[in-house]
């Protein structure tokens, strides 16, 4: 004892366990702004890097994002969100209930390209991390805090979405971190003010915002006060979703409804008990459960917080459309930050051994996800490579001028939105035809929107009308009206 106090080794005011750099970089842990907007920012880098990289490989879409894009161009120059994508003057809010996107026209204004959707979607994605990981280093200390920064940026749902083209969703993500975090520390004004931006992004979004201020209402009894903003909270969230589905969606599409009803009922009328099998029939319904209850350790399916999970998994289930069913495409993306606010939750009560075990398992679920979706091409030498088929592909699209009218294929026209008027190949035109007709009847996703089909169909039928062929080699195809 006497040799460790001696004077010949004087002992600093504060000492680190681990001396140097590495001290220095450990003690970025302890500071939980630092820690939290470090991890976002490591994690934006990441989703642009990828989603850019996917764009420059062509392997980007009309659907969705030439779609948003035509939209918010329209935006930026004070138009209506009138999109050729989707027909012949469609009004996109006739589809879809998002005018918040309207917020990114400045910027694409300044930038106008489609690099500047998918940087803003990374953006935007990854700032869900900030509030999540500052309130588990509140609730549970620094270690926890990084597991549970690297648990959201790198979760399954947001890395499918932040590089599945852009969405309006991208939106979604930060606001519920923000509003599960405020609902968790029992700030029931944040959590509102945080949720009601939701009613702008979908009109899905209500119901979630229904369930906040459920939440809130309940979060009130239990403290003794009155529950009543809460519930007039849920029922701004409810009437807000009557207002956009009945009224307003209506007023804006072309046939005057709401084009999503088929997809609940499958186009008849099912019985009670047909759309209670739903919920749990086919079974990718369960990996779909399972892998969300798994994110959140299973133990957050003990806090009232995973309830908020319950509006978007509901109409996803109770679908008729498959694509809503499993863990591809973006439509998880909203669950991520609920699940993982669940279970910090939980932490701030649950004993070390199950804390550890709960972390562990959510732990696991991302590094078996993490090589199955495309965050993992970052390391991919040949993700970065520029393939002889893609130097072809950029030659034809080159003989387009700006500004000309082009009737393409799915993948071929997100390279396009940015300078020229778009519409799908596989529509009849709208008046003389478009001037420029680019397929690529190898793109593997040319059977949606558009069928081969009808593809061949239509390209036929403009051979017919007197197209001339630029181009005709190796499935790609430039025709030019006489």
């Amino acid at each position: 004892m006497h040799a460790v106090l001696s004077p010949a080794r004087p002992i600093h005011p504060d000492p680190q366990p681990f001396p140097g750099l590495l001290a220095r970089r450990l003690a970025v842990l302890r500071r939980p702004a630092a820690l939290a907007w470090g991890l976002a920012a490591g994690f934006a880098a990441l989703y642009a890097c990828v989603g850019v990289n996917r764009h420059r490989r062509g392997l980007t879409k009309a659907y969705d994002l030439g779609i948003f894009e035509q939209a918010i161009r329209a935006y930026a120059h004070g138009r209506a969100p009138v999109v050729p994508l989707k027909g012949p003057g469609y009004h996109l809010l006739g589809d879809h209930f998002h005018p918040l996107i309207a917020t990114l026209a400045p910027l694409y204004r300044a930038f106008p390209t489609p690099v500047t959707l998918i940087v803003a979607q990374a953006l935007l994605m990854a700032l869900a991390v900030v509030p999540l990981t500052r309130w588990a280093h509140e609730a549970a200390g620094p270690r926890v805090a990084l597991a549970i920064g690297c648990a959201t940026g790198a979760s399954w749902g947001i890395v499918r979405a932040a590089a599945d083209d852009f969405h309006e969703i991208a939106f979604a993500v930060p606001l519920l971190a923000f509003a599960v975090t405020a609902l968790g520390r029992r700030r029931p004004l944040a959590a509102a003010l945080w949720s009601l931006p939701l009613l702008l992004v979908k009109e899905d979004l209500g119901l979630t915002v229904a369930a906040v201020g459920a939440l809130i209402a309940w979060q009130a009894r239990q403290d003794r006060r009155s529950p009543a903003p809460g519930l007039a909270l849920a029922a701004a969230g409810l009437a807000a979703t009557a207002l956009t589905v009945l009224v307003i969606l209506p007023s804006f599409n072309p046939t005057g409804g709401f084009d999503y009803w088929q997809q609940v009922d499958g186009g008849g009328h099912p019985s009670a008990g047909a759309m209670a099998a739903r919920l749990v029939w086919p079974p990718v319904k369960w990996l779909l459960l399972f892998l969300l209850a798994a994110t959140a350790g299973f133990l957050g399916l003990r806090s009232p917080l995973a309830l908020l999970c319950v509006p978007t998994l509901a109409w996803r289930l109770l679908s008729a459309n498959p694509n809503y069913w499993g863990v591809s495409y973006h439509y998880s993306a909203v669950l991520m930050p609920i699940a993982v606010g669940a279970l910090i939750d939980v932490i701030r009560r649950a004993d070390r051994r199950r804390i550890r075990r709960a972390l562990a398992v959510s732990a696991l679920v991302t590094a078996v996800t993490l090589p199955l979706y495309p965050l993992h091409e970052v390391v991919m030498p040949e993700a970065w490579r520029t393939s002889p088929r893609l130097t072809e592909t950029r030659a034809m699209l080159g003989l387009i001028p700006d500004d000309a009218t082009v009737a393409s294929s799915n993948r071929l026209a997100a390279q396009l939105t940015d300078r020229a008027v778009v519409t799908l190949v596989c529509r009849p035109p709208d008046g003389p035809g478009p001037e420029w007709v680019a397929v690529d009847l190898h793109d593997p996703t040319v059977q949606s929107p558009c069928a081969i089909a009808a593809t061949l169909h239509m390209v036929t039928e403009y051979r017919e009308r007197g197209y001339r062929p630029l181009i005709d080699q190796n499935g790609l195809l430039l025709l030019k009206r006489p």
